[in-house]
Parts: C-alpha cells; structure tokens; sequence
C-alpha cells in the first residue's frame, strides 16, 4: 500500500475511532512552555483530516494558538478501549459559512447570541500526526497522514 492510500485508510480510521466522542481535551502551549488542556466540544462533522471546534476569539486558548499553533487533541472511549491521541496545527477560523453549517443550539450556553455572537469563531486543527491505543499490540500505534505522504 502506498503512503497517499494509508493515509487515507488512515483518515477512515480515525473518522470511526473519534465517531461518538463528545468531548475532546485540547492542548495548547502556553507562552511560558507550560501545557495548558481544557475541554472541548467535539463537532459532529467528519472527520476529513481537520477537526472543528467552537471558541470564543478573545479566549486564552485562542491567545496561546497565535503564540504556537502546535497542539494536541486527545479523545478517549474507555467503556470502547478507544484512546486516540492527535496532533497538528490549530487556526481561528471565522467562516461564517462553516460557522453556520455546524452550528446546534446546543452552544447558546456559552454564545448567548447564538450565530450573532461577536465572539464567535471556529478552532480548525489540520491534524499531522496521528496515534492510537491498539490492545492486541499492546500499546501506541502510529498511524501515517497526509503530511506523510508528502515526503
């Protein structure tokens, strides 16, 4: 199998290994070095390479992105043995488009405004590198990815 095709097999994968995760732990990287992780809401949209999350643009995590675009998301299904562990590159994204196309009423806790909300953004991570927990290995295993293919 060539690199492009695992990477694509791999894409599939983690569309079902992250599928039913609602809440994911994103870590960004202070500008002191320290790691900073909080909670984030998984949308409902495929996986196609890229996650998306709904942010406050004023949030500190978005602060820390600007500061380093590098971070983790991690999800974890332990009733399922699921732990998958994702890095890559995190942007602000303000599409309104998009914002709208994964927008659920489910957020007006946090944008009371709902889609009129100023502050109001997406978090898009293009995902680099992929690993997950694979018992019959009994450990970590990594999986190849676009940027892979690349090379």
């Amino acid at each position: 199998m060539d690199t492009q095709t695992a990477a694509a097999a791999g894409v599939r994968k983690v569309a079902l290994m992250i599928r039913g995760v609602k809440i994911a732990m994103l870590t960004t990287t202070a500008p002191d070095g320290t790691l900073h992780s909080r909670p984030m809401a998984t949308q409902e949209a495929e996986f196609d390479g890229a996650l998306w999350f709904f942010t406050k643009s004023g949030s500190g995590k978005v602060d820390e992105i600007l500061h380093d675009s590098e971070v983790n998301v991690s999800y974890a299904a332990p009733e399922d043995h699921r732990y998958v562990s994702v890095s890559g590159k995190a942007a602000l994204v303000r599409d309104r488009d998009k914002i709208e196309e994964l927008w659920s009423p489910a957020y007006r806790p946090w944008f009371a405004q709902g889609l009129d909300d100023p502050d109001l953004a997406l978090l898009r991570v293009d995902v680099r590198k992929v690993a997950y927990w694979d018992m019959l290995a009994g450990g970590m295993v990594t999986m190849p990815t676009e940027e892979d293919s690349d090379r």
